[in-house]
């Protein structure tokens, strides 16, 4: 069974193994994820196996006036396929509603099918390109969903 709670300081390591294997390219660092803990302007959703207590996905989205904008999804690739991403995403995205957002938006590696297909399941529909995105080299969809 998987568990979904709040970010906290003691899983950051772990934290920081997923994301690395999940994005080797560009993982984001120690302090990103420190100072996502006490945002007031962000929620960061962890999903854990509650049998190994091992942390298998993370979301995160951060409240931009009234826009949602995701900052991550990710899950671990023994996982996938399993409904993670998208039960993050779902209270990602009621806290978004909760907060008044009108709409939420988050940025995809080009050629990521499968996260492109759960975005667009969703409701995100593509509405533009981010050149260079990833470290200067790799693009990103942005995507868009009105809420």
């Amino acid at each position: 069974m998987i568990k979904l709670e709040l970010l906290s300081l003691d899983m950051i390591d772990e934290i920081l193994k997923l994301e690395n294997i999940c994005f080797p390219d560009d993982p984001w660092g120690r302090i990103s994820f420190e100072t996502e803990v006490d945002n007031p302007l962000s929620l960061f959703i962890v999903a854990k196996d509650e049998e190994s207590d091992e942390i298998v996905g993370y979301g995160g989205v951060r409240f931009m006036y009234d826009i949602g904008d995701i900052t991550n999804i990710a899950v671990s690739p023994q996982y996938r396929r399993e409904g993670i991403g998208e039960r993050i995403l779902e209270i990602i995205t009621q806290a978004c509603i909760e907060r008044g957002m009108v709409a939420m938006n988050l940025e995809v590696r080009e050629g990521n099918e499968p996260a492109i297909k759960l975005y667009e399941k969703m409701g995100y529909i593509a509405c533009g390109l981010r050149k260079g995105y990833y470290k200067g080299k790799y693009d990103a969809i942005l995507m868009t969903k009105d809420l």
